[in-house]
């Protein structure tokens, strides 16, 4: 009894932080979400409706009628795909600059470390604004390819898919260098040394033995890239404009100018729906990989 009261009261005060912060929020979220949008803005506490759901499939024509509108699912659509696609780049970028800087000597680990972690110290907004300054018509990228020969004329990356996925890519990155690093530095470095005592070559060793070995690495940076690039709205609404809207921009504008708090919370809980289903899927492949292994 005592040992179970000082668990308690250690585990007491995350339970109690995850409770105020986390479930009660989503609990009034989810009530909102049930609620019918007044006429001015805000909810009408005391009519409760699933039009919210339902908007996000279907709207009212002048007829009164129910018709499918595609635009909400095309933004979820084109969320999920530059979250993927974000995933990817990131990975290719990260696993060759991870594996460098997993096989520098000791003392200077720390200072590379030092160096993908310096974008943290700088507020999101600045940097993404940054990349305004260069995207766009007459900026550095600009001026770069037409003085290199890539453009004869002026081009203007800014407001379009591939400016969102710069930002986003760029955004995201240390998070997928850094889990990577750490299982590449935990690797023996013996089974790499008996890799190339067996004849492999520097191609070989990485494909057959630092690849396997950093699976968890990788997963796990996919998993912190591609999840909250789901919900990612500045990089979307500062970078891409309304052509290249995601669902965190979508969610933000029910809240702000549309002030349709109900269809934002039920399009907040099916953006959540989405992530926890990524969630479980990850861990129903990670627990087959598990019980495979002998």
């Amino acid at each position: 009894m005592i040992a179970a009261g000082r668990r308690l009261s250690l585990i007491g005060p995350a339970i109690l932080v995850i409770g105020v912060l986390l479930v009660v929020p989503l609990a009034l979220m989810a009530y909102v979400s049930t609620l019918q949008r007044g006429d001015d803005g805000g909810v009408i506490w005391n009519l409760h409706t699933a039009d919210a759901y339902v908007q996000f499939l279907y709207e009212r024509d002048l007829f009164d009628q129910l018709a499918l509108n595609s635009d909400y699912i095309r933004i979820f659509l084109r969320s999920i795909t530059l979250s993927a696609v974000t995933a990817v780049v990131t990975l290719a970028l990260a696993f060759p600059t991870a594996l460098w800087m997993a096989f520098q000597p000791e003392n200077r680990r720390p200072l590379l470390l030092l160096v993908v972690t310096v974008p943290f110290w700088t507020n999101l907004l600045v940097r993404n604004y940054a990349w305004v300054l260069m995207l766009r018509n007459g900026g550095f990228v600009d001026w770069v390819c037409q003085h290199v020969g890539l453009a004869s004329a002026p081009i203007d990356i800014l407001y379009t898919p591939v400016a969102t996925g710069i930002g986003l890519v760029y955004s995201f990155l240390p998070f997928m260098i850094l889990p990577i690093y750490v299982s590449m530095e935990k690797i023996d470095r013996r089974y790499i040394e008996a890799a190339y005592d067996l004849g492999a070559d520097r191609w070989r060793a990485i494909r057959r033995v630092i690849l396997p070995l950093s699976i968890p690495g990788i997963v796990g940076g996919l998993i912190l890239v591609f999840v909250p690039c789901l919900g990612a709205f500045v990089s979307p609404e500062l970078l891409g404009g309304a052509k290249s809207m995601m669902i965190g921009s979508l969610i933000q504008q029910q809240f702000g100018q549309a002030r349709n708090w109900p269809f934002g919370s039920a399009l907040a809980f099916v953006l959540l729906g989405l992530i926890l289903v990524a969630l479980w899927l990850h861990a129903v492949r990670f627990r087959r990989a598990s019980s495979a292994q002998p």
